[in-house]
């Protein structure tokens, strides 16, 4: 069900039927994310292999915070990346700590360096967590594979009907599509004021293939008027909005030991086994250096 075809638009924020969680995980309070724009012909193995000094690096400290990348099946080819922290000021103790690390800052200053010439375009951004507009937003995230993300631009001096909006979308879902989940952020730092970011967690992308059926449980739940009023609330708020689908990326990803033993053939998948000659002969030695 496209929570954002009346309400946000273009959107395709899409409900999902929540997965029976085996260890559910809410959402951090703070979301830092940098966003890596690939230059032609630089993503996948190329880019893979630039972003795993940064992994060998952290995971060679014991870094304690860790961070989930993502890569784009939509739009232009780009990675981002996530980190969560319970607040800004654990933030900036986390950046302090890695700068007094001499080791970790220089083999980042070295892993930075050799992924910047893969990159056209890099942006960071910082936001805060919207309980009051998100939906069971705890779920069994270490299972999940696919994000759906929608970045919406609300109109200055209009988050009255936003706001009243979006309670009736929840109220809505509360109604018709209990089990459905997602995940608010609202700008706080590198992109414009009043921007509000949709986190749709999916394990398949068959979860997709429902919206048919939701959309009509939707529309049932909210009424014509309803359905009106909404639609009214829509073009006076929203300024503009686009959704994008990710991929969750293992090999570019840095997660915990508890993310691992979740799934640990999809988080520390194994790497392909030797190739053995089936002449019979054995192999030749390599040379040493």
């Amino acid at each position: 069900m496209r929570i954002t075809k009346y309400l946000l638009g273009m959107l395709l924020l899409f409900a999902v039927q929540a997965v029976v969680a085996q260890e559910t995980q809410a959402p951090p309070k703070v979301l830092s994310v940098v966003r890596e724009f690939l230059k032609p012909g630089k993503a996948g193995m190329a880019h893979q292999k630039t972003e795993s000094a940064f992994v060998q690096a952290f995971s060679h400290a014991k870094w304690p915070t860790h961070y989930l990348a993502v890569d784009s099946l939509s739009g232009k080819p780009r990675s981002l990346f996530f980190v969560g922290y319970d607040s800004f000021e654990a933030w900036g103790k986390d950046m302090n700590a890695t700068q007094k690390n001499s080791a970790l800052a220089s083999a980042l200053d070295r892993a930075t360096e050799a992924d910047g010439e893969l990159l056209s375009e890099i942006n960071m951004a910082a936001f805060r967590y919207s309980e009051e507009y998100s939906f069971n937003s705890a779920v069994d995230i270490a299972h999940m594979r696919y994000f759906e993300i929608s970045l919406i631009h609300t109109r200055q001096g209009h988050h009255k009907q936003w706001d009243e909006g979006m309670k009736m979308v929840i109220a809505a879902y509360a109604k018709a599509l209990p089990d459905s989940h997602w995940a608010t952020y609202e700008s706080a730092y590198g992109v414009p004021d009043g921007t509000y970011v949709f986190f749709t967690p999916m394990k398949s992308l068959a979860e997709i293939d429902r919206e048919g059926m939701d959309n009509k449980k939707f529309e049932a739940a909210m009424g014509e008027d309803g359905m009106k009023k909404l639609e009214e609330l829509s073009a006076a708020s929203i300024e503009s909005s686009e959704t994008n689908l990710f991929a969750f990326n293992p090999h570019l990803s840095y997660v915990s030991d508890d993310w691992v033993k979740a799934d640990p053939d999809f988080w520390k998948p194994k790497a392909p086994a030797s190739a053995v000659k089936k002449t019979g002969e054995k192999p030749a030695a390599a040379k040493k250096p």
